[in-house]
This record gives C-alpha cells, structure tokens and sequence, in this order.
C-alpha cells in the first residue's frame, strides 16, 4: 500500500476502504508519511469529500490514534455535550450542573479557548484555586460522588487530530466538512461518553455562516456518532448575535451563576435548557421529552443545580464562597461604557466584532502561547429588537487599560452595533434538531 496510490485514488473519486484509511492515519502519527503527501490527502478529501463509512472510520482512526478514556466505572449512561464555538456561549457552566442535577452523569473533557471563543477550562479557572488536572480515577470517582467532573483534555488525546489539524490550518483545508466532523467527534469519542449532545453554531460569529452549512455539519457529526455506537443529536442554534451578554472569563461566570440563581433569562437560559434537557432524555431517566424538560427546569428553580456548580467548584479544589457571591471572581480596573450615537431599535450586535473585541483585551487567544486576563470582556446592556435612546449605554468594556489606550477598541465595538428606526422581527435563537432521521424544527417547548 502507498500513499501516493491513495490520494491518487481520492482525486479521482474513489472510495476508501478502511485498511487505507487507517494506513494513512497511522502512518502519518508515525511519521512514515510525510506533510507534502498528508496535506494532498487532505486536499484530495476537500474537493471529493467522504461518505458517511469513511468519515466514521477516519475518526475512529483519529481517537484510537491515542489515550481512550474509560468510564465504564462509572454508573448509568454518561452524556456528553459540545458547542463548535460562539460568542458568550457559557453553555457548558450552566448544562453540567443543570443535567447532573437532574440525575445525569457528567464525565466532561474540556478544551481552552483560541481565537475570540472562550474555553470552558479557561472561564473554570476564574475560580481561584479551580483544578483540571484530575486523573483518571479522581475523575470517576468524583463523577460518582456529586453527579459531575468537568476536566481538560489530556495530553495524548487524538494526536493524530493535533497533528492533522495543523496541517490543515496552513493548507486551506480547515474548511472541509469531513474533516471538521472526523476532529470534533474523535475527541468526543475518545472521551468515552455512551451519548453525546451537540450544539452546532451557525451564523456571523460561528464557524458555519449559513444554515444548510449548518446542516450538513451537524447531520455529518450525528452519523459518525451512531455508527460508533454513541446515541448523537445535534442541535442548530444561532449566533448571529452573542448568545449571553457576557463575553469574557470571569464575566462569563458570573453571569451562569445568575442563570443558576433564576435571575438571568434569555437566550442563554433557553439554549442551555435545551441541551440539558435533551442529555436528560438520552440519559435513559425520562420517558419522554416533556418529563426531561420539566426534570432540569425543576433542577434550575428549585436551587438543586446552583448547588451543582458549588459542589463541583469545591470538590475541584475552586472558593465555591465566589459562587456564592460572584463580586468575588476577578474583575477589571477599568469599566468603559459604550453609548449610542442615535434613538433607535437594535437591529444587528456583530457577535464577531464584539469576540474581536474582547480577545484584544487579553479574553482571548490570538494564538496557543497569549496569556488570558481572566478579568477583562464586554458585558451587553441591551439586544437585538431592543429600542435605545441617543447615549444609552450598549455595553461596558471591561479593561485593565486606560480607555486612551484602546481607543481603537472603543471604535471596533460602536461599530458592532446597528441601529435602525424601525423595529424588526428577532430572528429564530433554535433551528431546530438533527437526528438519523434528518432535520426537525425546534419546537416552543425548547425540544
């Protein structure tokens, strides 16, 4: 078998069989195949694509490329959820301790954050003192004792994903549905979920712009879930608009414990009950949809999921007392308000803009070796459909720099914002779900 054959065979709109694919996973984690020759397979995959039987066993041959996590110690049905990423998207904060408390086990491996969408282990470490770096068996048995372990990825999960990513990334083949479903599904397999719940972002501030890119990502993904073995659904959610209104580490925090307290509601609110509601059903609990929305809305009123978040910041070794008052989690020196210039109905937050903004403020990583300033993001004082008057406050730069210092800043953010005379219909914040059946429009019930 040689590689030159392979990718020969791609571009010519052959079939793999699953021998060649895992020769040239293999080869290429060993080194026996070279760049040049993996970045021609991976261009061969661009233009010709994959059909569902290989996309699985390419991620199959990506997660078994390294350590397979094994939660078989752990009771019940683990389910899994994963966002592709957005703008003050804290979804994670809100759905581990909302599903565990509604009787979910939650074994979950988390990244960082890179760009202008923020990592879950990132915005967990404004807890002072908060640990990622559970091993295996503190993992289980902290899942066993309190419902819930959210950790970061360990250092030899699917290095043939690294690896290939990389190289993707400097051979415009980033873009590549396939691909981009065989990298997000290998980690998730690896992680040894039993189902997983997925959130697929689509619009300006997403990695998927239009809806049936959307589609064809998320149906990709479910496919190779089930033909694992792993009960997956996809849900399509918008991110035409920042999903909360914090965008930032420590503010993202705090404004999950608020959704928690049943103080915020919103978007952030809907979304994160959906994906916790439907982790409740795959969990093998409830009967049913309704039963399973009416468990984690229960979780979230009654206080029961809140007390969650506070069990898992302690156990982790974080101050669960900056749970109980958030004004304890860092906070910037300066708060920099951004005003409208005219009277008006919002009709667009660039979500992409406003990620923009707070990755160059220390939010974000411009790339793997930036340093994070937990403290630093904008916080949203309004949304889209709202109406404002001339000077009202859009939203609040948080900074640990003067605003003389970033007034270049302050310009990228004013011009996030559109205002028009008349006010508009809100667009739809659920699509609708992606099932091996096909694609279902979201129903009011958030199921």
């Amino acid at each position: 078998m040689r590689a030159v054959d392979l990718i020969a065979k791609k571009r010519d709109g052959g079939e793999w069989t699953d021998a060649e694919i895992r020769f040239m996973i293999n080869g290429y984690v060993k080194d026996d195949i070279p760049d040049y020759q993996m970045a021609a397979w991976a261009m061969a995959v661009y233009f010709r694509g994959m059909t569902s039987r290989e996309t699985t066993v390419l991620t199959m041959a990506m997660a078994e490329s390294g350590d397979l996590c094994d939660l078989s110690a752990i009771a019940g049905i683990k389910v899994d959820k994963h966002s592709t990423g957005g703008v003050g998207d804290t979804t994670t904060l809100i759905v581990a301790p909302l599903a565990a408390a509604a009787g979910v086990p939650v074994a979950k491996m988390s990244g960082r954050g890179l760009g202008h969408t923020g990592g879950t282990i990132d915005k967990l470490e404004s807890f002072r003192g908060f640990r990622t770096d559970l091993n295996t068996s503190q993992f289980a048995q902290q899942v066993e004792r309190i419902g819930v372990a959210i950790v970061g990825q360990t250092g030899n999960l699917t290095p043939a994903d690294k690896k290939l990513y990389a190289l993707r990334d400097v051979t415009a083949t980033v873009h590549s549905i396939p691909l981009i479903a065989a990298s997000i599904m290998s980690k998730k397999i690896a992680a040894g979920a039993d189902a997983i719940v997925l959130d697929v972002k689509v619009g300006e501030g997403a990695f998927m712009e239009s809806l049936e890119q959307a589609k064809q990502l998320a149906a990709a993904m479910v496919d190779i879930g089930n033909l694992a073995g792993r009960e997956t659904v996809a849900l399509i959610s918008d991110m035409n608009r920042p999903l909360g209104h914090a965008i930032g580490n420590a503010l993202e925090v705090r404004e999950a414990i608020r959704v928690l307290k049943n103080i915020a509601h919103g978007p952030l609110r809907d979304v994160s009950l959906a994906i916790a509601a439907k982790m409740a059903l795959l969990s093998g609990r409830y009967a049913n949809e309704t039963l399973a929305l009416d468990a984690v809305t229960h979780a979230l009123e009654s206080g029961a999921a809140l007390q969650t978040l506070r069990k898992l910041v302690e156990a982790q070794g974080g101050e669960p007392a900056q749970v109980d008052d958030p004004e304890r989690l860092p906070q910037a020196s300066f708060e920099i308000p951004i005003t409208a210039h005219c009277a008006g109905y919002i009709r667009h937050i660039s979500a992409s803009k406003l990620g923009q903004v707070a990755m160059l403020l220390g939010a974000g990583r411009a790339d793997k070796n930036s340093v994070i300033d937990l403290a630093v993001g904008v916080q949203l004082q309004t949304n889209v459909g709202n109406r404002v008057h001339s000077g009202s406050v859009l939203c609040v730069l948080h900074s640990n720099k003067p605003s003389h210092s970033i007034e270049h800043l302050l310009e990228l953010t004013k011009q996030a914002f559109t205002i028009a005379e008349q006010p508009l219909t809100v667009p739809p914040l659920l699509h609708g779900w992606v099932t091996t059946a096909g694609f279902s429009s979201a129903s009011s019930s958030l199921l």
